[in-house]
């Protein structure tokens, strides 16, 4: 455990408990109840925080080791990135006994914070994480944050962005995966293909939704329940869809337009990464080897026979060369991937020359960009205790931190803060439509929960002040509208031939008029939401401040809620499509329906990059089944299946 995280809690629980700050210590009556409740208490902490400490050293026990290899070494498979679907792919792989298998990331282990689902934000602020990915420079999106730039956030660690994420397991509709399927021309990419991954990757144990076995699994390594503890607000948003006639469903079943509860991936009330679930069984596993802390600079590729050999990598200041008798298999995410590919001679000819790189295969890596971008200016009041602050926990008498730490339940399960979804079609908002286009997630904090919070999008203090500042730690509740099928395309360039420079990524977010348009409408339900009377018994009022920029805009004109949409941008970072899976001959594509490579031998995707169009869900799911069916792939095609 990095002892910095206690420092900067320690540092926080006597600022936030400050009588500057209004806290407990405003007089004697209080400050006696304050000795009496931080004696009981720090019992309770201690006793928990021991039990935390004894669990943490048994999941450290549980963690691969890191393996350098030696310079020339060969294997089997190697498989680039440690992530969703790097994980799963290396796990299923290494069930060959007689396949030796490289799985390289350029991050380490996880960390003892990453583990406390409400914590998850937190997460964000430890640099050593996170890639650190940054949008170019724009005039028409993220607006509001430090050089008009938005921060693109993306795992760096073993497990990727599944322990840095929000934990939300979702698959998305039906008539993604038949798109899929009819993109492709490969009917296993259909819904029912891809059910059958669907199902072997969880382990389904709901309480809060009837689910249909036909659709849920059981006894897959990734376990998806409803999380432990619920505020009224989740309560009242499930209770606001139904009244406007949108039923509570199994949002990973039949149907996937309502509202509902977060399902999510936990474990004994902790977060489960795809490291845990699918990495940390087969610990002993011989012939799987981990190295960590290991850049990938490139795929060595025969420029004659057009052959994927293997790859380097820097470690430890050296560089270091492996080779694949069979396969390399790039994992890499929707941003390193095609960033990897392009360093490797495989990309658009014209701007691989720009940077002295050999064109190996002259294919559009890169291109096809898509992600879900949304709203994070939507702040509801509310007039009861119901929602999250921070204060709350640092207040020694609040039972949040100790029964998280002894007994893994109460608010520390809720996935940061995030705690219900609802599904809906813009263009045709009937309970009846199943192709949603949009998704309002709710969540029981808000801007207002914690003075740093808006430090997360690079948002600058002086606009924070401006915008919120004499409402930090009121209660208050907020509304994601994100924008789940969106038209506009971006795209991921090099910024230099050098490995170590991340590339250069324009999103593009609402350059498509259609999807503007489909964003206010969501942000418009969100607010009818605020207003039923499930949500009016909380006191829910939308918080009225004109966002920067757009002061000359009519409030709740469609005019200011464009205006306020390109200032206040956040996204899910679902980025996908950059290296577009499809048919053979199709110009537009990077990999056909086996995820290979045009034109490469021995050299496949398996990420969320060869997307044909991005599915009505958050990624990291979907991106585990891509992985689970990839495997079943490679392992058919090289006979082990």
């Amino acid at each position: 455990m990095k002892l910095q995280w206690f420092s900067i809690f320690l540092i926080v629980l006597f600022a936030v408990n400050n009588p500057a700050h209004g806290g407990i210590f405003d007089n004697i009556k209080n400050g006696v109840k304050f000795i009496r409740d931080s004696i009981v208490y720090t019992f309770k902490d201690v006793y928990g925080g021991i039990g935390f400490g004894l669990h943490f050293l048994k999941h450290a026990s549980e963690e691969h080791s890191d393996q350098t290899p030696s310079n020339n070494e060969e294997y089997d498979f190697i498989v680039v990135g440690a992530g969703s679907a790097g994980a799963t792919v290396a796990a299923r792989l290494s069930e060959v006994e007689d396949a030796k298998v490289l799985l390289i990331e350029a991050g380490g282990h996880e960390n003892l914070l990453f583990d406390i689902p409400l914590a998850g934000v937190a997460v964000w602020f430890d640099p050593f994480i996170d890639w650190g990915y940054e949008s170019e420079p724009s005039n028409e999106y993220c607006l509001g944050f430090k050089n008009n730039q938005c921060k693109l956030r993306k795992g760096k660690v073993m497990g990727g962005s599944s322990v840095i994420n929000f934990m939300i397991a979702c698959r998305g509709t039906k008539s993604d995966y038949d798109e899929w399927g009819e993109a492709t021309g490969d009917p296993g990419w259909s819904y029912e293909g891809m059910l059958k991954y669907f199902k072997k990757l969880e382990n389904a144990n709901l309480t809060l939704v009837d689910a249909d076995p036909k659709y849920r699994g059981t006894g897959g390594p990734v376990n998806i329940i409803n999380a432990p503890y619920q505020t009224p607000l989740a309560d009242a948003f499930v209770k606001g869809g139904e009244e406007l006639g949108y039923s509570s469903v199994d949002y990973n079943g039949e149907k996937l337009t309502g509202f509902n509860y977060i399902q999510t991936n936990q474990r004994g009330g902790e977060r489960l990464s795809v490291n845990r679930a699918y990495l940390y069984p087969i610990k002993n596993r011989k012939n799987l080897v981990v190295s960590m802390r290991s850049h990938v600079n490139k795929v060595i590729i025969d420029p004659d026979t057009k052959t994927a050999k293997g790859v380097e990598f820097s470690k430890h200041g050296r560089k270091i060369k492996v080779f694949a008798k069979k396969e390399v298999i790039l994992s890499a995410s929707g941003i390193g991937t095609p960033h990897l590919l392009m360093l490797s001679g495989i990309g658009p000819a014209d701007h691989l020359r720009e940077f002295g790189i050999d064109v190996i295969a002259d294919l559009p890596v890169g291109q096809h960009l898509m992600d879900h971008v949304g709203y994070g200016g939507l702040v509801f009041l509310v007039n009861d205790s119901t929602s999250i602050v921070l204060q709350d926990f640092l207040n020694p008498a609040n039972p949040t931190i100790p029964d998280y730490l002894t007994e893994r339940k109460g608010l520390g399960t809720i996935v940061g803060g995030a705690e219900g979804l609802g599904y809906f079609n813009t263009n045709n908002p009937s309970p009846d439509d199943d192709k949603p286009n949009v998704e309002l997630m709710l969540a029981s904090l808000s801007i207002l929960s914690f003075w740093l919070a808006h430090r997360l999008f690079e948002q600058p203090d002086y606009k924070f002040e401006e915008l919120w500042g004499d409402h930090v730690y009121e209660r208050a509740w907020t509304i994601w509208p994100m924008l789940l099928k969106p038209k506009s395309r971006g795209k991921v360039l090099l910024r230099s031939s050098k490995p170590t420079d991340a590339p250069r990524i324009y999103p593009n977010y609402f350059e498509n008029p259609d999807d503007v348009r489909a964003s206010i409408a969501a942000i418009r339900m969100a607010i009818k939401i605020s207003e039923t009377q499930a949500m009016q018994k909380h006191g829910s009022t939308l918080y009225r401040r004109q966002m920067w920029g757009c002061e000359n805009h009519e409030q709740d004109s469609d005019a200011y809620w464009e205006c306020a949409l390109r200032a206040f941008s956040i996204t899910l970072w679902h980025y996908s499509g950059t290296a577009k899976m499809g048919k053979e001959d199709d110009p537009t594509t990077v990999v056909n329906p086996k995820l290979q490579v045009k034109g490469i031998k021995n050299l496949r995707v398996i990420d969320p990059s060869i997307m044909p169009d991005i599915v009505v869900a958050h990624t990291n799911i979907p991106t585990i089944a891509i992985a689970e069916k990839g495997a079943d792939i490679v392992k058919a095609d090289h006979g082990y299946i």
